[in-house]
């Protein structure tokens, strides 16, 4: 009887480190995916238009899917850092406002996640992005988007 108490303490123990460990390293990616979000495209296409920073955080492959009435059109990030670049040329100090954010949602399973990122400008809430990411042997890499405009 007394063995198997014991046996039942280890095994109970044994389970509760696993779960620490695992909502430790779920948090640590979850940080991760956090962190490719904040630098690549809060910071590096909305506030200081960084195209290292971009290529960085982004797939070469990432394409940003934008609904356009009944149709849907495709945006490469090559494509996006052309239309980057070129604002920075006409502007190079850039906006005049400010831009803040906030990630209410990531999701992390294994090498895949999902994000819900909000942009605002001067306080004003102006994306709902909703990122997909995959971590790749140098990191997380942002690899599509949709998003819906509060603009309009």
């Amino acid at each position: 009887m007394r063995r198997g108490r014991f046996c039942l303490t280890i095994l109970t123990a044994m389970i509760v480190a696993a779960g620490f460990f695992s909502q430790s390293h779920a948090g640590e990616e979850e940080s991760a995916v956090r962190e490719t979000i904040v630098n690549a495209y809060v910071k590096g296409i909305h506030i200081d238009r960084d195209i290292p920073a971009i290529r960085k955080g982004f797939h070469p492959s990432f394409t940003m899917f934008i609904r356009d009435g009944e149709k849907v059109k495709t945006l490469s990030i090559d494509k996006w850092c052309e239309s980057i670049e070129k604002s920075k040329k006409k502007d190079p100090d850039g906006p005049d406002y400010e831009v803040t954010h906030d990630i209410p949602m990531v999701d992390v399973t294994g090498d895949a996640a999902v994000a819900k990122v909000l942009i605002y400008r001067d306080d004003k809430l102006i994306y709902s992005d909703y990122m997909s990411l995959y971590r790749f042997e140098d990191g997380w890499k942002i690899v599509g988007k949709i998003y819906y405009s509060h603009k309009n």
